[in-house]
């Protein structure tokens, strides 16, 4: 009876948010799991739940998913704001579930913090767990890497379930190990691209076998770490692979898997790995691959991720980028790009973001291709601008201001190609501020 009256509870507080028009985010699900820590064990779920986790890129992978199972004619219930957290994800499943914890839907799809799994998890039915990378990201929330993984791997031991994993990150991959006794793993890869290098050219993790320790040997490397890999000793990385994207075409924005020609709206070698996995795991749930093409030519997130803009008649990129492989993956777009642009940094170091900025000094600045001046803003303005002066970048062509209104004024006081790059908690601000400066809703 006690979770009985904590859902009935949340269900009238919700109805309250409503009204004021508040939609409440982690707020149900804080208050639910402070009252019973133990109250996942109490829902009742009779169909497939699949849960996306990265350190880069869940938000839009969960999404797809989501998006193509309901283009399929699915009821689907997701937490596509991404409050990815023990307390978001129960948030959205107390909003659809009833008063007796029955929830009904056709699929379950959640975005979960990778610190989150073993937590959500553990009292919780899980089908499919899609991972797609490891980053360092907020070391003074998550530590290092290798005890993050470590922790999940822990998780992994017990589960039976089907692992959609990425076989060209090492960190990844090696969990396809964590359970000999698991059958159902499915490794994704994506073929060499044309800005593919011999050399890593960014920061990285993972450079030794995890297993006997000897050195990775790459043939190429698509971004940090993330490319073609092997151990030269016990061959780790040798994986079948479930499913492969081919000719991969940034300029035409399309790749092929097994022969299907899949058209995308966006041109990252990043998001080609994300809608691999998302295919990967609508092609394990018998989607059909006209379906899912049709849902990945229509599909966008449109939330500052790689969001594409027109403020005032001048092309806008904003991507969100909170670790210094983010960021340098927009980098990447940016110097993909032959046109002559300008860019605009945010950085915030508010408790979401984590206080510790120290990484954005792993962030390439050494190559910027064609750009004529770089602004910088939010409550480290200074601190990223120094960063891209020492880099080498004319001091003379970085502006930084404190304030975001400010920044933005002028920034568009040229007419050139903008590309805007915001952490966790500036991407939000500075998207309003921007599509309010351009006179959008």
């Amino acid at each position: 009876m006690k979770n009985f009256f904590i859902i009935l509870e949340m269900k009238i507080l919700n109805i309250i948010l409503k009204i004021f028009h508040k939609h409440g985010g982690n707020f149900l699900g804080k208050i639910a799991f402070d009252k019973n820590p133990e109250i996942f064990k109490y829902f009742k779920v009779n169909c497939p739940v699949i849960a996306v986790s990265a350190t880069n890129g869940k938000t839009m992978t969960n999404n797809c998913i989501g998006y193509t199972l309901k283009k399929a004619g699915y009821k689907v219930v997701s937490n596509v704001e991404g409050n990815n957290m023990e307390t978001g994800i129960l948030s959205t499943i107390l909003k659809n579930c009833t008063l007796t914890g029955k929830i009904k839907a056709d699929f379950l799809v959640f975005e979960v913090d990778e610190s989150y799994i073993p937590v959500v998890f553990k009292d919780f039915r899980l089908d499919t767990l899609v991972i797609l990378n490891f980053f360092r990201d907020q070391l003074d929330r998550n530590g290092e890497v290798e005890s993050l993984i470590l922790r999940i791997n822990e998780f992994l031991k017990t589960y039976t379930g089907q692992l959609v994993l990425n076989n060209d990150d090492p960190n990844v991959a090696r969990l396809g190990q964590a359970n000999p006794e698991n059958s159902n793993i499915y490794y994704f890869s994506v073929d060499k691209y044309d800005f593919a290098t011999e050399k890593i050219k960014e920061a990285g993790e993972g450079k030794f076998c995890p297993f006997c320790k000897t050195k990775l040997e790459y043939e190429y490397y698509q971004y940090s770490h993330i490319g073609k890999f092997k151990c030269p000793n016990c061959n780790f990385g040798n994986n079948e692979i479930y499913r492969t994207a081919t000719n991969i075409n940034l300029k035409n924005r399309s790749f092929d898997i097994k022969n299907v020609t899949y058209n995308i709206k966006g041109n990252s070698i990043y998001l080609i790995y994300n809608y691999t996995a998302a295919i990967s795991v609508c092609i394990l749930y018998n989607i059909s691959e006209n379906i899912i093409k049709d849902s990945l030519s229509s599909f966008a997130l449109n939330n500052g991720r790689l969001e594409e803009l027109e403020i005032n008649g001048t092309p806008t990129i904003i991507n969100l980028a909170k670790n210094p492989t983010g960021s340098n993956v927009s980098l990447r777009i940016l110097n993909e790009d032959e046109d002559k642009k300008e860019l605009l940094f945010v950085l915030n170091d508010n408790l979401a973001d984590g206080f510790d900025v120290s990484w954005i000094w792993d962030i390439n600045f050494d190559t910027l291709n064609n750009v004529s001046r770089i602004i910088t803003s939010g409550t480290r303005a200074y601190d990223i601008a120094i960063r891209i002066k020492t880099s080498g970048f004319p001091a003379e062509k970085i502006e930084p201001y404190l304030d975001l209104k400010e920044a933005i004024n002028n920034l568009y006081k040229t007419d050139i190609k903008k590309y805007v790059i915001a952490n966790y908690t500036a991407l939000q601000p500075t998207r309003k501020e921007l599509r309010q400066f351009g006179g959008k809703k």
